[in-house]
């Protein structure tokens, strides 16, 4: 299995969920699975500009020439890909949410009905599976977990995948690593 691990953390010095992603990824690795890890604070990647030229002149690639397009090309060549994120204000980061915005090179522009609801045509024939990792905040509750939840569930059926799970890094790395092997 080709595991995509994205680090979405913007911070140097709160460092929690970096290693729990470093664990993840060893524990993947000794399992016998092709992982690719992504630190995205250390890359260079500009926000959506909303141009369309990655639907109307170049189909399929961002303009903007910078690591976006390398996160775009391992996350679709991914078999799962773990978003990974502290909750900030109830959200991903905006690093993350940054990286996954550029990821709309990866649909069509042309729309289809699916399950009453209006999304856009695959481009691929295949797309990884998408699970969250997250690092809760101190005052994270249960109802913040259900709209979180949501959320995902509708950024992954917006990027025609399907959500694996949402899991927080209070969660021992085997369990996940488990759930993992479910998908």
């Amino acid at each position: 299995m080709k595991y995509l691990l994205i680090n979405g953390n913007p911070y140097h010095d709160h460092d929690e969920i970096d290693r729990y992603v470093i664990r993840l990824a060893a524990g993947l690795e000794s399992a016998g699975n092709e992982v690719r890890v992504l630190v995205l604070r250390d890359m260079k990647i500009r926000p959506c500009t909303g141009c369309f030229h990655c639907w109307v002149k170049d189909p399929g690639t961002c303009i903007i020439e910078d690591d976006g397009r390398e996160v775009s090309r391992q996350y679709i060549a991914s078999d799962h890909v773990i978003l990974a994120s502290p909750l900030v204000m109830g959200f991903l980061s905006a690093t993350l949410k940054n990286a996954m915005d550029r990821n709309i090179p990866l649909v069509h522009p042309h729309l289809e009905a699916i399950d009453k609801e209006v999304h856009h045509k695959k481009r691929y024939e295949n797309y990884p599976v998408v699970s969250f990792l997250l690092e809760k905040e101190p005052f994270t509750d249960a109802e913040d977990i259900a709209i979180v939840t949501d959320l995902f569930r509708r950024e992954a059926i917006n990027v025609r995948s399907s959500l694996g799970f949402v899991k927080f890094i209070d969660t021992p790395v085997d369990e996940v690593q488990n759930a993992l092997d479910v998908h």
